[in-house]
């Protein structure tokens, strides 16, 4: 007996939350379901997979090589219901998109109002994840297409969308919050520029702009958002750097706050749409990018 696409499912699933309880509640099945499952698949096999422990599971070195190779079949397989799904060159059906947070927000509200009148029978399925995830996921093939940084990512093909400025929103008792105009590399040295964390694009380029410029990196506060590392800006824990789609966003609402474009090459990410080479799905794909780029536009229009 051969194994399943489903007992694939439940080893990846085991794999990824590393306990037998925590895939079954995942993968909306009972533990003892799940693990009958696991123990045909064994035995059809002829190896053990699987490590029980109170601690966990611990996947056994075969175990190991055949999540890989699960993680490659189900991919396959995705694709090849996205073959029969997107089988005209007009977009239809469900599709599952990832995007970053610090873009998503700004752009998608329009651009999906726009799809939806172009292609009427397709329907978006949307989850906002830090680069690192969106390109775990979209290599599993969680993802048809996600919108992130191509630079972060292998493997794929991709459309560029739209290129942004960084900003700088410095605590109002801050010289560098009286002033105007852009501000110059030399003008962050000494200054804790707030970040996101790791596993964002935007944290390495911080990282970047505070190696050349003198400046630190925050030790002390790494915010969840741009909305959180903006405040703790005003609070005066140091300085936020904001992506323009953001920083433009939120300066025509708060006619209060200042920010100020960064006038250094370090100081920008281009923004594309992503998705895998082996994906059937490119030439449909392509429909998506004329209103993400008209939505992007609007929103930079004024930079």
């Amino acid at each position: 007996m051969r194994p399943t696409l489903r007992q694939m499912q439940y080893l990846i699933a085991i794999a990824d939350t590393g306990k037998f309880g925590e895939a079954a509640r995942m993968v909306n099945v009972s533990q003892p379901s799940l693990s009958a499952q696991i123990a045909e698949m064994e035995a059809s096999l002829g190896v053990q997979l699987i490590e029980r422990s109170r601690r966990g599971a611990m996947f056994t070195a075969a175990g190991e090589e055949l999540v890989r190779r699960a993680r490659s079949i189900l991919r396959d397989v995705e694709d090849l219901k996205a073959v029969a799904k997107f089988g005209r060159s007009e977009l239809s059906g469900r599709l599952r998109l990832g995007v970053l947070p610090t873009v998503g927000p700004y752009i998608l509200p329009p651009a999906s109002r726009e799809l939806h009148k172009r292609f009427p029978e397709l329907r978006l399925s949307i989850r906002e994840e830090r680069t690192i995830d969106l390109d775990d996921h979209l290599q599993a093939g969680d993802f048809d297409v996600i919108i992130s940084s191509a630079i972060d990512h292998e493997n794929i093909d991709h459309e560029p969308l739209f290129a942004e400025r960084l900003y700088a929103c410095a605590p109002p008792e801050d010289p560098l919050s009286a002033g105007e105009g852009p501000v110059r590399l030399k003008d962050l040295k000494g200054h804790s520029l707030l970040t996101l964390g790791q596993g964002h694009r935007l944290d390495t380029i911080i990282r970047e702009l505070a190696a050349a410029s003198g400046a630190m990196v925050s030790t002390e506060y790494e915010g969840t958002s741009l909305n959180a590392i903006r405040l703790m800006a005003e609070m005066g824990a140091g300085i936020a750097i904001l992506p323009s789609l953001y920083a433009l966003s939120e300066a025509r609402r708060d006619r209060g706050l200042n920010v100020r474009m960064i006038d250094h090459p370090l100081a920008r990410r281009e923004i594309s749409l992503i998705w895998r080479t082996t994906s059937p799905l490119a030439a449909s794909l392509l429909g998506l990018a004329g209103p993400l780029k008209t939505a992007a536009g609007q929103v930079l229009a004024t930079e």
